[in-house]
């Protein structure tokens, strides 16, 4: 008998099947060969602190095109997957899923968090990759990474003391966002301005040997109790 056709497209039937015999002849894989021209993507790894979302979509297929592309001309073509750790964020993420518990980092220690943010990056760094192959992804995941893998850990500090020494790493004199509740420091990609009502204060300073005050406006009043000196301007002329 012959069997009907489907009225509608099932994916399920058929995308599965299809990867699973991509994967198992190893069609992503990619090896030394001279003879051949490399060209190789490292994916820009998405942060473990969730799913993968539409964004992620576009640009994984880009690439996905792109080294298929590169296959197909004959190159030796290699798409190096991987997730990011993203400290900060996937340490948010943890705190609040604990806050649900009516837990915080200090109820339990360092070691009790860091178990728990090796949990997390298993429960949602396999979601990732699974997103992933759910994509069609001609990822080689034989060479899949994540970058807290010790390999990558030992390179970024080889690199960071090379570049130290050289001086192109410093530490500079300027203003940064430091988060008290983190106590660490905070990129401005991460921080959101808020704008807020305050009060625009004005102090009186008693100038020595006089009745006279010099005053000043400031939006930061609890500055004065630490001041040793008012700068003016020398051409102001209300200061000659």
């Amino acid at each position: 008998m012959i069997k009907e056709m489907p009225k509608t497209y099932d994916p399920k039937l058929a995308e599965d099947r299809i990867y699973k015999n991509w994967l198992d002849k190893k069609y992503f894989h990619a090896e030394v060969d001279k003879s051949k021209k490399p060209f190789t993507i490292v994916i820009p790894p998405p942060n473990i602190t969730g799913q993968l979302h539409m964004g992620h979509a576009l640009d994984n297929t880009m690439q996905d095109i792109l080294i298929r592309w590169k296959r197909m001309q004959g190159y030796n073509a290699l798409w190096v997957p991987g997730t990011d750790h993203a400290s900060i964020s996937t340490e948010v993420k943890i705190v609040k899923k604990m806050a649900e518990e009516g837990l915080t980092k200090e109820d339990i220690g360092r070691e009790k968090f860091l178990e728990r943010a090796w949990e997390w990056k298993k429960e949602y760094g396999g979601t990732i990759l699974n997103q992933l192959m759910k994509l069609g992804s001609s990822c080689d995941w034989d060479r899949e990474r994540f970058t807290m893998d010790e390999g990558l850990n030992n390179a970024v500090l080889t690199v960071f003391e090379k570049l130290y020494k050289k001086g192109y790493i410093y530490r500079g004199e300027k203003l940064i966002n430091w988060c008290p509740k983190c106590r660490t420091t905070i990129s401005d990609a991460e921080v959101d301005h808020v704008d807020k009502e305050g009060s625009f204060w004005h102090i009186k300073y008693p100038i020595k040997g006089t009745n006279e005050f010099l005053e000043f406006a400031t939006t930061r009043p609890e500055t004065m109790l630490g001041d040793t000196a008012i700068a003016v301007h020398p051409d102001d002329e209300r200061y000659k």
